[in-house]
């Protein structure tokens, strides 16, 4: 029965050839099951109502795809970063399943210009409906086939992963996660330094590892300065 309504979607929206084509460029193999790919490309909007009064869109696929592809990231990190701790690993992987990243990983694909919607359609939208296509690969070819999709056509063409790797611009939370783990002494000491030219606080703040001070920052606020002094220490310790 389940094949059926497949089979009905296809037909129902089966109208040129531009479709399956596309579909083999954004992939890099041939499909077995395109009737999968048709609803992972059917937003809600525009879903197809069968005659037992159930509606058809991607919002199934897209449930199942978005846990497929979070195990796929979890072992493409742990098998490609055997140095890295799991907290690494944990934000690492929170940034490439980041809605924002996997609506422009879905742009760059060229995934927008496949969807089905009746209405207009919106940036987060896009990866949904990457996250759907996961779903209809591993149904399709299985979870092998679908970690090679995302190796191939997403990571090595559209994610920088060592860009990711070094986005994280809280220095200070980073170092304080070190010294737990490696079960160091820390202690940021903060003041006020003076004034500038424009009589605006100046803070400086030196953090002290185990008693001896790895890093000096100086902002505006005491938190701009402990930043700036966490930066600085963890260039000097291995993380």
């Amino acid at each position: 029965m389940l094949r059926g309504l497949f089979n009905i979607i296809f037909f129902l929206f089966h109208r040129d050839r531009n479709f399956f084509f596309n579909l083999i460029r954004i992939l890099g193999f041939l499909p077995s099951r395109v009737s999968l790919y048709r609803i992972a490309f059917i937003h809600k909007s525009a879903s197809v109502k069968m005659n037992n009064g159930n509606k058809i869109n991607n919002e199934r696929l897209e449930f199942l795809g978005d846990a497929v592809l979070g195990a796929i990231v979890a072992e493409f990190l742990y098998m490609n970063f055997d140095s890295r701790d799991e907290g690494f690993m944990t934000k690492l992987r929170a940034r490439i399943v980041k809605r924002k990243q996997l609506d422009s990983t879905a742009v760059k694909m060229g995934i927008p210009m496949m969807i089905t919607s009746h209405g207009n359609l919106s940036n987060r939208l896009y990866g949904n409906a990457l996250e759907a296509l996961i779903g209809a690969i591993y149904l399709d070819r299985g979870f092998s086939k679908a970690r090679v999709f995302f190796r191939k056509r997403m990571v090595d063409r559209h994610i920088d992963l060592s860009k990711l790797a070094k986005k994280d611009s809280d220095y200070k939370s980073q170092v304080i996660e070190w010294a737990q783990k490696n079960k160091q002494e820390i202690i940021f000491e903060s003041v006020q330094e003076g004034k500038d030219d424009k009589k605006i606080p100046m803070f400086v703040s030196r953090l002290r590892i185990n008693e001896e001070i790895l890093g000096t920052g100086r902002g505006f606020t005491k938190k701009e300065a402990e930043q700036q002094a966490a930066k600085i220490a963890l260039e000097g310790i291995s993380i």
